[in-house]
């Protein structure tokens, strides 16, 4: 019995673990999509904007809600899926590249609209079975990868859903940088470069033209707020941005309208835009209507291929310079175009549409309304027809569509030649290339690098991007009025050496009267010898040009501070260049000195000539009564003041500089001596007459020559000792005038120099005042008016001196004190000496001891030349006896 139950309990087991293996799940619901499928070992997933016009359900929710419907099929995005199809199949009759496995595909349609690409995505997750058995849950999921979105918005939301599995998405169009970011989509990759790329292309070719002051517009996405953020970033260390705006998604009027006459106001000449074609039509509408002209437009890859190059447009958008994805042509494509039949498979529900709209029909399966009447019969041919479908010669986003499905192919491949035991996975495994996860083909998708069939290397960075390699396009009128968008250029990041970017400027069209490049910019660049000076409230690009101060330069464009030039160099008249200072000095060369060493010269000779009259002429009666030593003395020193002139003139040297003031002051000391040393003998002559005053016997020939002694002497020492302590030096001047180099003897100690001076003005205000007080003794003898008046010659030409020497620039420095040595001195002689010559040479008849002392009438009354002394004038003949004799002389009482 128990036997029987044990077998009895054992069927019932048995039957129903068999019934849990036949129990199956009905799927709820199912998205209504328009796509394409094809059967594989090894399934992709593609999402592909084919229909831009949708039409979005009632949604009141008091019944379930309809599909969405979508129209307006696009040739182009139904291409880029074709170019899907046909990647797999070159990659499944490729024996070498997944060998044994046969690739599928459910590509579907996201009508440009968010909410159905994720409606796409999660059946592509899920999967379409409307029965999914236990057993099938142990099989690989409906798809290991996917390949799209286009835009980058949807892509970000699709590839976080994505990322919770694992499965790598692969964007052959999603541009925002954002999606760089590994920690927040760690599943994502493209084959499109990301717009951190994009943006530095724009860049290298805003300064390839000079451009500094642009605008740019951006669309409301996604897209367009972060290529405006990166670019406004980037852009920073080239120029400046004139205005920043978005443009409205919608046709908001007032917003078009805000935009447009900012465009007009700016003066901006270069405009850059992100943004798709669809947000760009309300915005180029409003130019077309205020026909603004003028600009130079730069088209980010979203629409530099647009259909808004059109002739219609042309006069308004001609000549636009864009960034463009990579064109690139592959073999076979349109002979697998053109192969494509209706297929009455609901998976491949997108070829009906695609057939209806190519070919202006209805099939009679799918509407009982007819176009024109027209019924499709599949029969028609696709060769009849020119569209963008079946053009293959700009192949750019589809190109990008068979790199991503290579790139799968490849890590999948790479996924089934691992080796057990050497595998990446616990323990050395390896993946079941039959039961393969997502984020097994993902770990392979980031080591992915290889040469495509096209000869072209994809990889992919750290971050999941692709090489930066743009198409720089133009748009251009050819022939016939036709419109065609050329490639003028290459921008290749991954260019090792020389530029990235390469652009054939003579190919470009410029819109511009001019048929140039234009000029953009706020403020002209600053050429050398100026520098730039900013604007209060404005960017830094918009400045003005501010000519460098004399002595400062500048020697390159847009130099923003002005340098100074070296203390001996100065500006150049342009100020861009610094050069030698002119070095100046009093030479013997120019007219100025060689007229002052005539006048000095002239003064030498006439001393000399006078005291070898003197010499001549010493037993006459005129030099006996002036004191022939002292006036001999007087000739010799006023020679040595008008020698020592010349040491003022020519390059200040160490001998030169030491000499000039020594020989200065001594001369001018000794000359001055000589006078006070003869005013102080004719005041002492005459207060001998006085009775009983013998005074003048103590101060003969020898005490005259030592008072002229003693002081020369002094001002010697005073010499001697600046000489020693801190003496003149020559020196640089480089103050007084900046543009020249001024070569003079700086004094050195100036408490030395100002003794010098001040013990001649010392002396010579003495001599003065002695002279002065003798002013009014007898006129016939008293040389006291002479002396007097030469002292007010010497102190006017000094003192005079004083504010002429401050106010003189240079040169005109040294030439004023040489001046006024020469005038002074020649006061100096002419004063005392030309009395004296005039009677020795002119008057003969008058030098004599007779005519300059008279005779006596009697005791009481003399008479010189018939005229009667009186009672001073004899006392003054009594005076003037002293110097006719020899002996001592002995005073005789005046009368009364």
């Amino acid at each position: 019995m128990k036997c029987i139950l044990r077998v009895v309990l054992i069927l019932e087991l048995c039957a129903y673990a068999a019934a849990l293996r036949n129990m199956t799940c009905n799927i709820l619901e199912r998205f209504e999509l328009y796509g394409l499928y094809k059967k594989g070992d090894i399934m992709l997933g593609g999402i592909f904007p084919v229909q831009y016009f949708s039409v979005p359900p009632e949604l009141s929710f008091r019944s379930k809600p309809d599909k969405w419907k979508c129209d307006n099929l696009d040739f182009s995005g139904f291409q880029s899926a074709q170019t899907m199809a046909y990647a797999v199949d070159e990659i499944n009759r490729n024996v070498s590249l997944l060998p044994n496995i046969t690739l599928g595909y459910w590509l579907y349609d996201n009508c440009i609209r968010m909410s159905i690409g994720l409606r796409a995505a999660t059946a592509l997750i899920s999967g379409q079975e409307s029965v999914v058995s236990d057993y099938s849950c142990n099989q690989a999921p409906p798809v290991v990868a996917l390949v799209g979105d286009t835009g980058s918005s949807p892509s970000i939301a699709i590839s976080r859903i994505l990322s919770l599995f694992g499965m790598p998405m692969v964007s052959y169009f999603a541009t925002c940088p954002c999606l760089s970011n590994k920690v927040e989509f760690p599943s994502f990759f493209r084959t499109i470069p990301s717009d951190d790329f994009q943006v530095k292309a724009m860049v290298e070719i805003i300064k390839h033209f000079g451009w500094t002051w642009v605008g740019i517009l951006g669309s409301d996405d996604e897209y367009g707020h972060t290529a405006l953020k990166t670019f406004s970033d980037v852009f920073q260390t080239v120029g400046c941005l004139s205005f920043n705006e978005i443009i409205p998604q919608a046709n908001d009027k007032l917003k078009i309208l805000h935009i447009t006459n900012i465009i007009k106001q700016s003066t901006a000449k270069v405009i850059v835009i992100f943004a798709v074609s669809r947000d760009i039509s309300f915005l180029l509408n409003e130019i077309i209507l205020q026909n603004i002209t003028g600009r130079q437009w730069i088209a980010s890859e979203a629409w530099s291929l647009d259909s808004l190059a059109s002739e219609e447009n042309f006069y308004w958008l001609g000549g636009t310079i864009g960034i463009a994805i990579r064109r690139k042509d592959i073999p076979n494509l349109e002979k697998f175009l053109l192969q494509v039949r209706p297929d009455f498979d609901p998976a491949n529900n997108l070829v009906i549409r695609f057939w209806e709209t190519m070919f202006e029909c209805k099939f009679p399966e799918n509407s009982s309304t007819l176009i024109n009447g027209k019924t499709c019969t599949g029969s028609e041919d696709l060769k009849s027809l020119s569209t963008a479908y079946t053009d293959t010669s700009q192949l750019r986003s589809a190109y990008n569509v068979y790199k991503s499905v290579y790139a799968l192919a490849h890590a999948l491949h790479d996924l089934m030649m691992c080796k057990k035991g050497e595998g990446p996975f616990e323990n050395g495994s390896c993946a079941d290339i039959f039961n393969v996860q997502p984020w097994q083909v993902l770990f392979y998708m980031r080591k992915v690098n290889f040469i495509n069939p096209l000869g072209e290397r994809v990889a992919f960075d750290k971050n999941g991007d692709a090489l930066g390699i743009y198409d720089i396009v133009n748009w251009q009128k050819i022939n016939q009025g036709k419109i065609t968008i050329k490639t003028v250029g290459v921008y290749d990041e991954s260019v090792i050496t020389g530029k990235a970017l390469t652009i054939q400027d003579n190919e470009i069209f410029w819109n511009f009267p001019s048929k140039l490049a234009p000029e953009s910019i706020c403020s002209k660049s600053c050429q050398p010898g100026t520098r730039k000076a900013s604007r209060k409230g404005e960017p830094v690009c918009c400045f003005d040009c501010v000519p460098c101060a004399e002595g400062e330069i500048s020697t390159v464009v847009d130099s923003s501070e002005c340098f100074r030039c070296p203390s001996d160099f100065w500006s150049n008249p342009g100020r861009n260049q610094c050069v030698e200072k002119e070095v100046e000095f009093l030479s013997f060369e120019e007219s100025m000195g060689i007229t002052l060493t005539t006048i000095a010269a002239l003064g030498i000779c006439v001393s000399f000539s006078v005291l070898a009259v003197f010499i001549h002429f010493r037993e006459t009666a005129v030099v006996k009564a002036n004191n022939s030593e002292l006036s001999y003395f007087l000739l010799v020193s006023l020679a040595l003041c008008f020698l020592c002139s010349l040491f003022f003139i020519g390059e200040p040297s160490h001998v030169t500089c030491r000499l000039r003031h020594v020989a200065f002051g001594i001369s001018f000391v000794l000359c001055i001596s000589c006078l006070l040393v003869k005013t102080v003998v004719v005041i002492i002559a005459f207060k001998a007459t006085v009775p009983g005053n013998n005074r003048i016997k103590w101060f003969g020939a020898v005490q005259q020559r030592g008072t002229v002694f003693f002081f020369t002497s002094v001002e010697t020492l005073i010499c001697i000792l600046w000489l020693v302590i801190s003496p003149p030096v020559p020196a640089k001047n480089t103050n007084s005038e900046h543009s020249k180099i001024i070569l003079e003897c700086n004094v050195g100690s100036v408490t030395g120099f100002a003794c010098v001076l001040g013990y001649i003005f010392f002396l010579a205000c003495v001599c003065f005042v002695l002279a002065f007080l003798a002013r009014n003794l007898p006129d016939s003898f008293n040389e006291a008016k002479f002396i007097t008046f030469s002292m007010i010659i010497f102190l006017a030409v000094w003192i005079a001196f004083i504010p002429a020497y401050v106010s003189s620039p240079g040169k005109y420095t040294i030439a004023v004190e040489i001046f006024a040595i020469l005038a002074s001195s020649f006061g100096l002689l002419m004063a005392i000496f030309t009395p004296k010559c005039y009677i020795i040479l002119l008057k003969p008849e008058l030098n004599n001891k007779r005519s300059l002392m008279g005779r006596s009438t009697n005791n009481k009354n003399a008479v010189s030349n018939g005229r009667i002394l009186s009672a001073p004038q004899i006392c003054m003949y009594h005076a003037y006896h002293f110097f006719f004799t020899v002996h001592i002389w002995k005073p005789h009482k005046c009368p009364k």
